[in-house]
């Protein structure tokens, strides 16, 4: 090749990559003005409080029953009003929507099409208002992504029980019965005219074959369809432990962990700032594979929630303090979800026998650990409901009028009786409710970035009812005390043998009454003895800044 023609080369590829600096590459997504971004090296996600929504049962706009996008657009102002100034808000940052796209069931979980929005709850046109407005008020929207399986009804399943199809070996199929069982258990594998099909969860959710490719490729296109068409932030991967299936290993198999490592590349390319979260129901010593290298974003921490949810209902914090420094220990910082009890569960308020104290009590735990919060809708007014499904994801309860302020008609499944007790309308202005706890600790965080990513050092405590630790970043540190007895405690003692702190401390108090005392260091930056002198209600608690002097 001659030296011109090298040369033309050569200043059009410095064009080029000029070019790209500035607009940030093709593939590059810019800020979203007013959305959440990263702290120092976490991303987004990890400044966020996420909501849970089953859009059936949040609010009807037309009066059919059932719950809808315009009914969610309608309530946004609810969750968070855009104004940074105001308290009446919820405040929480980021949404996961259960299902919307069509399916047969009313959970949405057996999909039968993509690409579409369910019509019960909306237009693609309203979907996309909805992330206008959300977007507006500085919320991030995620979507339930199913991944390991289709509907039985889905085109796709209806032409590859032709044993000649060119989709036939998009699901797992058997000439005979494999008589093997399935990983959760129970018996997976169904008769039809042309052999058995493998699913896991139930005979009309048939589960997706991604030993082959094309599969795939089909997955990579919905979460790009989304990602670029649909401007969502992300995903909630349902049942991520199951998808590839190698030889006798159904869960979690290497395989499986090559897949999402893919996938991963595929959601990034389209955009960098997509998350995902997977639903990986497992002990933290599985799960955390998936989110040590470069698969998932996050993991939901089932094995903390119950943890949490069990021992608020005692009076000791020790087996609580030991089980969040064993999932410090284990996780990457930034790495996990927490909760407390989502759609799969009974209710937090079931799970605590009713004790609106013990629900205040695991609200101001999940709020002060490290981790992305997530809430399931109602459970901040302490909506109850246990097994069976239907009654896990009854109606928000909006105020005490007909069908809980949810419609103008009768819903699609009845309020819960106690609706007119425990509704939205009826805590809002009650500054001892539940609702009001949460709307403080989730401005509490959002104000305070130790609350948000600041690493997690346990307290030592003279009084073994005590939850104490320090959230510790190099911008702040903060003190939080959670008294999980019955009782007050009136004098309370901390240590730290050693730790990151250095000097002398002034104490500010953030959430709680009183004027708590200068903290003195020690050499080895923690601290001998540290006298309170503050009481800390019955199942109450304190958060105290540390200001280095």
């Amino acid at each position: 090749m001659n030296t011109t023609i090298v040369k033309r080369l050569f200043l059009a590829l410095v064009a080029m990559l000029l070019i790209t600096a500035c607009t940030g590459g093709p593939h590059s997504v810019q800020p979203i003005e007013g959305l959440p971004e990263g702290s120092n090296d976490y991303a987004w996600w990890s400044n966020s409080v996420f909501y849970e929504i089953f859009v059936r049962s949040f609010y009807d706009s037309n009066g059919d029953g059932i719950g809808d996008l315009n009914g969610l657009i309608d309530k946004l102002d609810y969750l968070n009003d855009g104004d940074p100034k105001t308290t009446t808000d919820l405040g929480v940052t980021g949404i996961w929507l259960m299902p919307i796209h069509p399916a047969p069931s009313y959970h949405g979980y057996d999909v039968t099409d993509y690409y579409a929005v369910n019509p019960e709850y909306g237009t693609a046109e309203d979907f996309k208002r909805l992330m206008d407005e959300a977007h507006q008020r500085g919320i991030r929207v995620i979507i339930d992504l199913v991944l390991n399986h289709t509907s039985s009804e889905h085109p796709w399943f209806q032409e590859a029980q032709d044993p000649n199809s060119p989709r036939r070996d998009w699901y797992v199929w058997s000439p005979t019965d494999p008589g093997t069982p399935g990983p959760l258990g129970g018996y997976p594998w169904y008769s039809t005219p042309n052999g058995y099909y493998y699913a896991i969860f139930w005979v009309g959710m048939p589960d997706l074959n991604y030993a082959n490719p094309e599969v795939t490729a089909e997955m990579d296109n919905v979460a790009k369809f989304w990602l670029e068409d649909m401007d969502v932030d992300g995903f909630r991967l349902d049942a991520a432990r199951y998808l590839v299936e190698e030889g006798e290993v159904l869960a979690d198999s290497p395989a499986n962990h090559s897949w999402f490592e893919n996938f991963r590349l595929a959601y990034k390319d389209i955009n960098p700032q997509a998350m995902t979260v997977g639903e990986v129901w497992s002990y933290n010593s599985s799960i955390k594979d998936y989110v040590q290298g470069d698969e998932l974003d996050l993991v939901f921490n089932f094995e903390l929630a119950s943890q949490i949810t069990d021992k608020v209902n005692g009076t000791t914090a020790t087996q609580l303090q030991e089980v969040i420094k064993s999932t410090v220990s284990i996780f990457k910082p930034g790495a996990y979800a927490t909760f407390l009890t989502n759609h799969d569960q009974n209710r937090v308020m079931n799970v605590v026998r009713g004790k609106v104290e013990r629900a205040k009590l695991a609200a101001t735990i999940l709020l002060t650990l490290p981790g992305t919060p997530f809430l399931y809708y109602g459970e901040e007014i302490g909506m109850t409901g246990q097994k069976p499904d239907e009654q896990i994801r009854t109606p928000m309860q909006w105020s005490a009028a007909n069908s809980a302020g949810f419609s103008t008609t009768t819903p699609w499944e009845p309020p819960n009786d106690d609706y007119v007790e425990k509704n939205v309308a009826l805590q809002d202005g009650d500054p001892e409710s539940l609702l009001s706890l949460y709307r403080t600790f989730i401005q509490l965080r959002d104000n305070h970035i130790a609350l948000r990513v600041g690493d997690y050092v346990p307290v030592e405590s003279d009084n073994n009812s005590m939850l104490a630790f320090l959230r510790v970043h190099e911008d702040e540190v903060v003190l939080v005390l959670i008294n999980m007895s019955r009782e007050p405690v009136t004098s309370l003692s901390l240590s730290l043998a050693e730790g990151p702190l250095s000097g002398k401390y002034a104490a500010n108090m953030l959430h709680g009454a009183g004027e708590p005392g200068s903290l003195q260091v020690n050499s080895a930056g923690g601290f001998d003895v540290y006298p309170l002198g503050v009481e800390i209600p019955a199942n109450g608690s304190l958060v105290i800044q540390l200001s280095e002097r």
